[in-house]
């Protein structure tokens, strides 16, 4: 059994496409595997997928690859590893992380240039239940119901919990792009659909699957993202931000 660092928040109709569409994914990635699963969502949200077979332990390591993985509530966190959590909410104070366990990143750790943390939301247009590495800098341990806010005293430092140098990396190769559109709670068919009714098909490059139901759409050289979201957002019950 793996559990994904990806979450499925929706519900009707929606749920079950994208729980189809999951079990697609995971068809793709160890179809080939001498193996059988079955795909599920905990209560907390994560998407979790039961594997059984000679080559189970192979496919969980590479869909853990692919998704990153939520660890064992009674593992804990590791102090110093590098985590993936979903983006749950933000404030001046900082972002909370949702890893399997409460995970705040101080406004001094994002490491995002200037700003407070909702600023940082909209120039980078974060999206809740976005999937982000972190790396944890708390008590080895932690485990669901704690808060892991970083050094010992919880407050900043060497060892507070920050945002992964790979995505740190990630965000500014966004505003070095030529502009994306940011979309959760909406599958990437759903998102390529949407776009293509709106008749802007030749005005992106892709969509960019970032988790279930997050996507990033990039735009085409000379496409203006807000253009692109004021056109497509009535189409679409989501949150939408813009990357320009």
């Amino acid at each position: 059994m793996v559990v994904l660092a990806t979450k499925c928040y929706l519900e009707g109709d929606a749920r079950g496409r994208a729980l189809d569409g999951m079990h697609s994914l995971v068809d793709n990635e160890v179809g080939d595997l001498r193996v059988e699963w079955t795909v599920g969502v905990r209560d907390d949200g994560f998407v979790q997928v039961d594997l059984g077979g000679a080559d189970a332990t192979v496919a969980e390591n590479a869909l853990a690859e692919t998704w990153g993985e939520i660890v064992a509530h009674d593992e804990g966190l590791t102090r110093g590893e590098t985590h993936v959590g979903t983006l749950e909410s933000w404030d001046d104070d900082g972002i909370v992380l949702d890893a399997g366990t409460t995970v705040h990143v101080p406004a001094d750790e994002l490491g995002l240039g200037v700003g407070a943390p909702p600023q940082v939301v909209e120039r980078f247009g974060l999206v809740q239940h976005l999937p982000m590495q972190f790396v944890y800098g708390g008590e080895s341990g932690a485990t669901d119901g704690d808060t892991a806010t970083g050094a010992d005293s919880g407050g900043n430092g060497p060892d507070a919990t920050r945002l992964a140098d790979a995505e740190r990396d990630r965000l500014y190769d966004w505003q070095r792009g030529p502009g994306r559109v940011t979309v959760n709670s909406a599958t990437r068919g759903e998102v390529r659909a949407t776009v293509n009714r709106a008749g802007h098909a030749n005005d992106i490059v892709t969509v960019e699957r970032l988790g279930l139901t997050e996507q990033s759409i990039v735009c085409a050289e000379g496409t203006d993202p807000p253009g692109l979201l004021a056109s497509i957002g009535s189409y679409l019950p989501a949150e939408m931000r813009c990357v320009v």
